[in-house]
């Protein structure tokens, strides 16, 4: 694990840290798995999640316990991944995109979350919202789209609630 010659604080506990993968001061990082050359910036908060090789993930990021993420793909600052999400190879998550898994909050009973799935090529826009759905592979979520519907494979959607708008060629 790369330092990048700083002794700034930071927290990594009970984590496997891939070669050439560099974590950031001021993240905190528990029972985590990181494949090789991943980037994490500041104040990340992660925690019991699967990140595979080549994985960016930006400031202000909080990724909680039984997330998957794959491989080379973007999580920019101020996202919000919460338990049961998975997340395919080559996603793009904008800034301050939120995904959720509790649609009765507060629950706090497990058992009622749902999961989000988000397909491989997939992008997802700034500021969306996505409920427990699935997006399909290469399909793209505008910003601030509010996605309470799964999403087809090469499908544009926008919108509050999001709705198709077109296809990806």
């Amino acid at each position: 694990m790369s330092t990048n010659g700083s002794e700034l604080p930071r927290a990594i506990r009970e984590t496997d840290v891939g070669e050439g993968t560099t974590i950031a001061p001021f993240s905190v990082i528990d029972d985590c798995e990181f494949g090789r050359d991943c980037q994490v910036w500041r104040f990340v908060n992660c925690y019991g999640a699967t990140v595979g090789d080549e994985v960016m993930i930006g400031s202000f990021v909080e990724i909680q316990s039984d997330v998957v993420v794959g491989d080379r793909t973007r999580i920019q600052s101020h996202a919000f991944v919460p338990s049961l999400s998975e997340i395919g190879d080559d996603v793009f998550v904008s800034h301050g995109a939120k995904f959720v898994n509790d649609v009765y909050p507060p629950s706090g009973d497990p058992d009622r979350w749902e999961p989000t799935v988000v397909h491989d090529g997939a992008a997802i826009g700034t500021n969306a919202t996505l409920l427990p759905v699935e997006i399909g592979e290469n399909a793209l979520v505008g910003a601030g789209a509010v996605v309470t519907d799964d999403v087809p494979p090469d499908a544009i959607v926008a919108g509050n609630p999001a709705e198709i708008v077109g296809y990806r060629d």
